[in-house]
């Protein structure tokens, strides 16, 4: 099911099509309205939370001064937007659990 320790768009339409029945078209259809959708709202500015999984949130990270590693020279790094994800508690006792 998922190769590698890595699941894929593909797993989630193969999972959709066994466990609810669609055919592989609309799974995979199905999982790209999804994706797309959150990715529509995060790039609206919007956060996006799914209840017992947990929440995408975006922030904004004001300008710094970095180091050049292996200069050490130093360089401003401009402000802009990152996204971060904080999983559910349900989510993080599940993990837990799993070992």
């Amino acid at each position: 099911m998922v190769a590698a320790g890595t699941l894929t768009r593909a797993d989630l339409a193969e999972a959709l099509h066994r466990q609810v029945g669609l055919s592989r078209t609309d799974s995979a259809r199905m999982v790209e309205q999804i994706l797309g959708h959150m990715c529509n709202a995060l790039a609206e500015g919007e956060n996006v939370k799914i209840s017992g999984f947990g929440t995408f949130v975006l922030r904004e990270k004001g300008e710094r001064i970095g180091r050049n590693p292996k200069t050490g020279v130093e360089v401003p790094i401009a402000p802009r937007k990152v996204m971060t994800f904080r999983a559910s508690q349900m989510m993080r006792e599940r993990i837990v659990k799993a070992g």
